[in-house]
């Protein structure tokens, strides 16, 4: 997605439900959001020009009721595309609960090192880059950051426009010693499903033992209403092929959403239909992020 025009403001989008339901599925204790993202306040931490979208203010302290309505004790903030490389509105929410919180940055390669180990120490693990949304840091960045942030024990995480772009940066993945996350199924829709090239390379990544994959957003990828059982062929292998490397989000708060503004409390319905098992389950929602992210142990 390139950036707007000069002088053409970026697209606004409309903020989440802000009456989440309360899900049936009781969350396991330790559970953690592995995708959500904090805006603003605007007052305090004004977005990026370079955006290409405009969401509604979604404080920390929205974040805080949605997590107690669903029964989440822990969450990672991706940093927000809206708030392009400033990552102080992201920091200012994970300085205020550092046991529980985590962080990915949206940063571009070739830092000060005293910068990354700042974001470091307040509880970035990771960086994202993206080719759907304009003012961040590009795939360009990728090889850079992965030599930056390796001995800090980062991942990369990896957003795309089209599950096709998968196939282009594959070999750099391979090459790379890093640990890497493919957003959001890497945007592999109910249409392409288990036998596209990009699922084979999918499956092949899983492999490295570096890659992850996030079930997240899983709603714009589906040709059906919810439960969009037309995903299911893709969550079961992925779930099946590697159940290790497996991570869920609810990606709160929906920024730039092109399907109706789904209810988060529904989203944490599917994860019984997603993950049948309580073995699953746990991976997904206790142990892997545990894993990757560093938190301590569940006291």
């Amino acid at each position: 997605m390139s950036s707007p025009a000069p002088g053409t403001p970026p697209k606004p989008c409309i903020g989440p439900d802000r009456h989440p339901k309360r899900p049936a599925f009781a969350m396991p204790r330790g559970a953690c959001d592995c995708h959500v993202h904090i805006f603003g306040p605007q007052a305090i931490f004004p977005f990026s020009e370079a955006r290409s979208y405009t969401p509604e203010d979604c404080t920390f302290e929205d974040l805080q009721q949605l997590h107690a309505t669903l029964g989440v004790d822990r969450a990672v903030i991706v940093h927000g595309g809206a708030h392009g490389t400033d990552n102080r509105a992201t920091l200012a929410a994970l300085d205020r609960n550092p046991q529980a919180l985590r962080g990915v940055a949206v940063i571009p390669s070739g830092l000060p090192r005293r910068e990354l180990e700042d974001m470091h120490r307040r509880g970035m693990r990771g960086c994202r880059m993206s080719t759907v949304v304009s003012g961040g840091a590009s795939f360009d960045h990728l090889r850079g950051l992965a030599d930056e942030t390796l001995d800090l024990g980062w991942h990369l995480v990896l957003h795309f426009h089209r599950a096709s772009e998968l196939l282009d940066v594959a070999p750099l993945l391979h090459e790379v010693r890093s640990p890497f996350v493919l957003d959001h199924l890497a945007r592999i829709s109910a249409a392409e499903g288990v036998e596209s090239e990009a699922f084979g390379m999918l499956l092949r990544l899983l492999d490295t033992d570096r890659c992850w994959v996030k079930l997240a957003s899983l709603y714009r990828l589906s040709a059906e209403p919810y439960p969009h059982r037309d995903m299911l062929p893709m969550i079961a292998r992925v779930v099946g092929h590697r159940p290790d490397r497996i991570l869920w989000g609810s990606n709160w708060p929906h920024p730039i959403c092109p399907v109706p503004m789904p209810n988060d409390g529904d989203l944490v319905d599917l994860i019984s239909l997603w993950l049948p098992d309580e073995t699953s389950q746990r991976l997904a929602l206790v142990d892997n992020p545990a894993s990757l992210y560093g938190f301590g142990q569940i006291r």
